[in-house]
């Protein structure tokens, strides 16, 4: 069953899958160097989540649904019971999720899944049918995500012209939400990608992304790749900008969006958001219905995922030479959380989610209303 996304060319998949096969583009190598990686796995597939070869939230929550079934679909010698197979599948899909648990999307795709096996399970006997029922919804879920990407894209350019009598927009973003980061199109990036095709983007400020770099090496990569004017800064060189007029809304993505409106997203974006709330820029984030979480009360309930010291302390993101003192300590968040407060819309594939009467936000009810 191949994928092929006609709007972004080969090098701009960060997922290449036919039933049986999965490469990966190993984004840490980007810019400068295109290689993609055989997924045989799940093994295989929760390294490359944890290590960075795949990042961004949908993106890690298709790469580990289809590293599964790539493994199934491939394993040879299974005669075992429907049983078996869904207890061999629910394992699996609990290993995967403890790659990276900030991103809610991943566990969001392991509940989805685990109740498609187990519906399976309850109407046949043979543990292959019930691999088959999971190789099929895992490959609905890549499909959606582009045509959800595409809705967020379309339903975030309306809102911010709408917001302004300018002809022309200059949208600033953090981090990577692009085709590297999802099955196709992005989120933020999606959102910017559309109003570039309505022809009211003046430019695209994209952020370097610190440590990592995801903003200087992918984002970057895209925006040059599709066309779209753009300029890159430093992280520090956001309130500068904003203060000079340059930033008509700030958009990003999210990992995951606490039931308040709480939202987990790259280090870096509270700082983003505090200085366009200064500045009175919009700040949007932008993210599918996955990415909410509605069991969180707030965001003071995410768990922030800590990354290696040596990414701060090694250039190229903890891949190069060493550039910091040794015996220095190191505090390396992957993520921060912007309060609800700071943030004027939620875009989602099924439309803006806006602040009520009392300026907060009411997902749940946005979520029941379109689910």
């Amino acid at each position: 069953m191949a994928r092929e996304f006609n709007d972004v060319a080969a090098t701009l998949q960060s997922i290449r899958y036919n039933r049986g096969s999965l490469q990966l583009l190993d984004q840490r190598k980007l810019p400068l160097e295109t290689t993609y990686l055989e997924i045989r796995d799940s093994t295989d597939g929760w390294n490359a989540i944890r290590d960075m070869v795949v990042r961004g939230a949908p993106a890690i929550a298709i790469a580990a649904a289809l590293s599964l079934a790539v493994e199934v679909f491939n394993l040879d010698g299974f005669n075992g019971s429907a049983g078996e197979a869904v207890s061999f599948l629910q394992n699996k899909l609990e290993y995967l999720v403890s790659s990276r648990p900030t991103a809610v999307n991943l566990s969001d795709a392991a509940g989805k899944l685990k109740e498609v096996v187990s519906t399976a399970a309850a109407t046949t006997s043979e543990g292959r049918t019930v691999f088959q029922a999971f190789i099929e919804a895992a490959e609905v879920m890549l499909e959606d995500d582009v045509a959800s990407n595409r809705a967020i894209g379309s339903y975030g350019a309306s809102c911010i012209q709408q917001q302004t009598e300018k002809k022309k927009l200059s949208v600033l973003t953090h981090c990577n939400t692009g085709s590297l980061a999802t099955a196709g199109y992005g989120t933020a990036l999606g959102v910017i990608r559309a109003l570039h095709s309505a022809k009211v983007l003046e430019r695209a400020y994209c952020t370097e992304t610190r440590p990592f770099n995801q903003g200087s090496r992918l984002t970057a990569y895209e925006l040059v790749h599709e066309k779209i004017p753009a300029t890159l800064i430093a992280d520090s060189a956001a309130a500068a900008l904003m203060k000079a007029g340059s930033v008509d809304a700030v958009v990003v993505g999210a990992d995951r969006v606490a039931s308040n409106g709480d939202t987990a997203n790259k280090i870096g974006t509270y700082s983003v958001a505090l200085s366009a709330k200064f500045h009175n820029v919009p700040f949007y984030v932008a993210a599918p219905l996955t990415s909410i979480d509605l069991s969180l009360s707030s965001g003071q309930e995410i768990v922030i995922e800590e990354r290696s010291p040596k990414e701060l302390l090694n250039a190229r993101g903890g891949l190069g030479e060493q550039v910091a003192a040794s015996g220095i300590s190191v505090w390396n968040p992957a993520f921060d959380v912007t309060p609800a407060n700071l943030i004027s819309g939620i875009i989602t594939e099924k439309g803006v989610i806006t602040k009520t009467s009392d300026d907060a936000f009411d997902i749940k009810a946005f979520v029941q209303k379109t689910g």
